[in-house]
């Protein structure tokens, strides 16, 4: 049951990249990191159209929410 409560804990702080990989694309981390990261970001975003297809169906608010952030710098421009 401990692990059940410390399960949240582990994403806590993480969007689509870990703080190692933020590391990794900001240049603190090797190219060869840098570089695996960049791949494994990419195939996240793929997984990220799926969740929009999902959410556009059965949640449109949480997309709307999710596009607000997304897109919140596009608005100044």
């Amino acid at each position: 049951m401990k692990a059940e409560t410390e399960r949240p804990a582990m994403t806590e702080g993480r969007g689509l990249l870990t703080e190692s990989e933020r590391e990794a694309i900001a240049g603190e981390r090797s190219d060869s990191y840098r570089y695996k990261t960049r791949s494994y970001f990419l195939n996240r975003v793929d997984e990220v159209e799926k969740d929009i297809e999902v959410l556009e169906e059965h949640a449109p608010d949480l997309l709307e929410e999710l596009q607000e952030i997304v897109c919140e710098d596009g608005d100044d421009e």
